[in-house]
């Protein structure tokens, strides 16, 4: 072994190239299990993004469903999710080009099932008995109205024209039809509220016709939300809610609310995307499920009969997607020194097998920080989270006189959460020489309701003090260099960077990726789904226009004078590229140096390959730049305005 030669942090050499990391990855999502076939969804930054079905046999070989001209996506919501389900081996999809829903059979071309329409459909459930499907409806056709959410069924013989079964609300999900086919639960929620805000959980009787009658409210209100109802084989009942304060499982039968668990532990998740699973029923009276606890996911079995809840040991820290069958369980898991993959596990024999990874990277542990969970202190004496991620490299050491800058990552959402999966995008930076902390600021999941809602009214001041009392904790512990501080982050985590640097001092550098820079602009320009979210996080517009502008990084570039790199994509609805154009003019004006990088065809998220490898590269080569460090490789150079 080689003595590790001694170079100055952000001098290293790494493997972990941005084409290593963009040529070989696929995002892994949606899991169905039909029979003893496996589905899931995968999508390809190689294939600008697009996604696909693929399906697992008993056989073990993997097969790509459906064709080259589909892409497996629904923007319902915006964010999509429950994009397909599977019937008896056959797939029924959203189309993401035209909205429609297909239906693929084995060896077949796709047919249509829906017509041409502006409409979309997500989150769907197979009605059997009337062989239809039920789902969550968003209908665009009425002009200057903001989009109708309801949800319909839709016939497999006929037009495939959408039947109103539920409307009247403003948001709905998780349509869920009882294994009798007599009944049919379903979350709903109003403006201003966000599902992780306050839902409704409403039951109804399915009629012979197929409508829905006798609808009753079984649990939920605007203080309380309810996440993933799921009927039991035996007709119960089954959903997570945080009346607690912590998201715990719980079961509705004859007409009253049991208590299943009981941990200051979250059960279930932020909803920003339909479908999502975090609960299974292996058999009658035994659910799979995952919470999160201290920043780790676990996987556990609930005996629905003793309410014994059994822990079962995986060497993964992320689990998602949970799908359960008799004697198995199928989930997305992940860990530090582990990249997401779908796992099968045999409950029998607690044995593990691989099924699909979302890279084939195989990188030396040499090369790979470990993420240390820390607390710190932060302000009006509170305490906030965040993983920290120091330089790792092994082929190199620094002076022992240096300490590494530090890069802040401030996640989006804001209702969100930082991830301990192995993420070569953060391997990127730190094996280069410089430490990253994700930043689990007020307002993330994770560590209960209370800890969510730190950030009503608060975002723009809670967030970055989090980021900012984490940067100074890490200056103080002597483990990075308080003269290189750099704030990165992305839609909400861009806004919580841009206030960072404009209404702080903390940091040296920034980089927004289609960040918010002007919260009347988002108030007045976005998508159905987060129209009313700024009520809770900051206040009702235009009421409180005032504090609007007051949190807003636009009106503020008087403040900044640290360099800035902005990310956008030029298709956006969330955060339109106005938003960004506007501010990289301000800082241009100022003569500070800033750059743009805009991408055709990027929408809030990118998703094509040599955009994301284009962005790794360029955020790089503008650090080195600003703190004059050397690249040990070459990379491509973006124009950096004002720079002497």
């Amino acid at each position: 072994m080689m003595k590790p030669q001694v170079a100055r942090y952000g001098f290293w050499r790494s493997p972990i190239t941005s084409d290593l990391i963009t040529s070989q990855g696929i995002g892994l999502g949606q899991i169905v299990l039909d029979g003893e076939d496996i589905y899931w969804s995968e999508s390809r930054p190689s294939e600008k993004g697009r996604t696909v079905v693929m399906r697992r046999s008993v056989d073990g070989s993997p097969q790509e469903m459906t064709s080259t001209e589909f892409n497996v996506r629904t923007r319902v919501h915006e964010y999509g999710g429950g994009s397909f389900l599977v019937a008896d081996g056959s797939v029924y999809f959203s189309n993401f080009a035209d909205r429609r829903l297909y239906r693929q059979e084995s060896g077949k071309e796709a047919q249509p099932v829906t017509p041409v329409a502006s409409m979309q459909y997500a989150d769907g459930v197979f009605d059997c008995q009337r062989q239809r499907i039920i789902c969550v409806c968003e209908d665009s056709t009425v002009a200057d109205h903001e989009p109708i959410n309801t949800l319909v069924s839709i016939g497999l013989e006929g037009d495939g024209n959408p039947v109103v079964l539920v409307k009247g609300n403003d948001f709905y999900a998780s349509p869920r039809l009882s294994q009798d086919g007599d009944r049919i639960a379903w979350l709903t929620w109003n403006h201003p509220n966000m599902p992780w805000d306050g839902t409704e959980l409403w039951v109804g009787k399915l009629n012979a016709d197929g409508s829905v009658s006798h609808s009753q409210r079984v649990a939920g209100g605007a203080d309380e939300s309810i996440f993933q109802p799921q009927w039991s084989l035996d007709g119960d009942l089954y959903f997570i809610s945080d009346r607690t304060g912590w998201w715990n499982l719980y079961r509705w039968r004859d007409e009253n609310i049991e208590t299943l668990t009981q941990l200051q532990a979250e059960f279930g998740e932020a909803q920003w995307i339909l479908g999502t699973s975090t609960y299974a029923f292996e058999s009658t009276h035994r659910i799979i499920c995952s919470y999160t606890q201290q920043g780790a996911w676990h996987l556990a079995s609930l005996d629905t009969l003793t309410l014994q809840l059994q822990k079962l040991e995986v060497p993964y820290t992320e689990i998602d997607c949970v799908q359960a069958s008799r004697g198995k369980v199928v989930f997305l898991g992940s860990s530090a020194t582990q990249s997401k993959a779908i796992i099968q596990m045999d409950l029998e024999t607690k044995t593990l097998e691989v099924l699909c990874r979302s890279t084939n990277l195989t990188i030396d542990t040499g090369y790979i920080s470990v993420p240390q969970a820390i607390e710190f202190p932060t302000s009006d004496g509170q305490t906030a989270y965040a993983l920290y991620y120091p330089p790792q490299n092994c082929d190199y050491t620094a002076p022992k006189s240096e300490k590494p800058p530090l890069l802040v990552k401030s996640h989006g959402g804001p209702t969100a959460a930082a991830s301990s999966s192995l993420n070569y995008r953060i391997q990127y930076w730190t094996s280069r020489g410089i430490a990253v902390v994700d930043v689990n600021y007020g307002g993330s999941t994770g560590y209960g309701r209370d800890y969510r809602q730190r950030l009503d009214g608060q975002w723009g001041i809670v967030d970055v003090d989090d980021c900012v009392f984490c940067a100074r904790y890490l200056v103080e512990k002597g483990e990075v260099d308080g003269d290189r501080l750099a704030i990165s982050g992305g839609s909400a985590g861009g806004y919580t960077t841009l206030c960072a640097l404009t209404m702080r001092d903390t940091f040296k550098a920034g980089a927004s990726y289609y960040g918010v820079s002007d919260l009347e602009a988002l108030a007045g320009d976005t998508h159905k789904f987060e129209s009313r979210y700024l009520d809770r996080l900051v206040g009702p517009y235009p009421e409180q226009r005032k504090l609007y502008q007051e949190r807003s990084p636009i009106h503020f570039t008087d403040h900044l004078t640290c360099p800035v790199i902005f990310f956008q994509g030029l298709e956006d609805k969330v955060v339109p590229p106005n938003q960004t154009e506007a501010m990289v003019e301000i800082l241009r004006s100022k003569g500070l140096p800033v750059a743009y990088v805009a991408f055709e065809g990027e929408q809030h998220g990118f998703r094509n390959a040599e955009n994301i490898k284009r962005a790794l590269d360029a955020e790089l080569y503008f650090y080195s730049r600003i703190f004059d460090f050397e690249l040990a490789e070459q990379v491509e150079p973006v124009e950096i305005e004002n720079l002497c």
